[in-house]
């Protein structure tokens, strides 16, 4: 069984780091105050947020300024968790570090990463929150579409050539965000849903969660389900 995890309000909270250090890598580079706060950011993936928000401070989203902003948003994005690492409160949210830690003790199981996360600032996010990066073998970032425009559905097919399997009904994305659910259901997949983030239960039942939890936190009830 594949199991696929989004990062962002699933195994970790970063509490607005990414969008204070969009900000700052925007006013860097372009000048005056940069706009991030009409944006939608929740289960979409980075290089559309990084064109919106060029847009959104009337800039033309080009292939140099992207870059240029993607590298400047990762410098900042260091000095954020290194303020945060100072912070008492741990950023794994409840019961990650132990689901990712059982499940690797499970037979059968390949542990993933689905996000929209770019690599180096998804990357950070996990290492800052105690996560081994050893635990996922499948690793699918958010500019790792094989389409253009790219999509958030496009990500689990790209986790199955890497899992070298062609049966998607065995394998789960973890998530929370009706994106995270949808796409999972396009494709196949079975789909458990926490209310970590900032969608209700309602919304992630209504996208098709096949289970929607409050937390993480009950490991051997997890377990089991994936095991039905």
């Amino acid at each position: 069984m594949l199991i696929l995890f989004d990062i962002d309000q699933t195994l970790l909270s970063v509490r607005g780091a990414g969008m204070r250090a969009l900000g700052t890598a925007g006013s860097f580079l372009f000048g005056g105050r940069f706009e991030t706060g009409t944006v939608d950011y929740a289960g979409r993936l980075d290089p559309l947020i990084v064109a919106d928000l060029l847009r959104a401070n009337g800039l033309e989203p080009t292939a140099d300024r992207v870059r240029s902003l993607r590298a400047a948003y990762a410098e900042a994005f260091a000095q954020e968790l290194d303020r945060l690492s100072r912070e008492p409160t741990p950023l794994a949210l409840p019961g990650a570090t132990e689901l990712v830690a059982a499940l690797q003790r499970e037979p059968g199981r390949t542990l993933g990463v689905l996000t929209g996360n770019y690599e180096e600032t998804g990357t950070a996010k996990l290492l800052a929150a105690g996560f081994d990066m050893s635990s996922f073998s499948i690793l699918v970032w958010g500019d790792q579409s094989p389409h253009e425009p790219p999509h958030r559905d496009h990500l689990p097919g790209v986790a199955m050539e890497r899992w070298d399997e062609s049966d998607p009904s065995r394998a789960v994305i973890i998530g929370d965000t009706p994106h995270d659910v949808r796409c999972a259901r396009t494709n196949g997949m079975r789909c458990i849903a926490v209310t970590t983030g900032h969608s209700d239960a309602a919304s992630l039942h209504d996208a098709g969660a096949d289970l929607v939890l409050e937390s993480l936190e009950d490991t051997e009830g997890v377990i089991a389900w994936m095991g039905t």
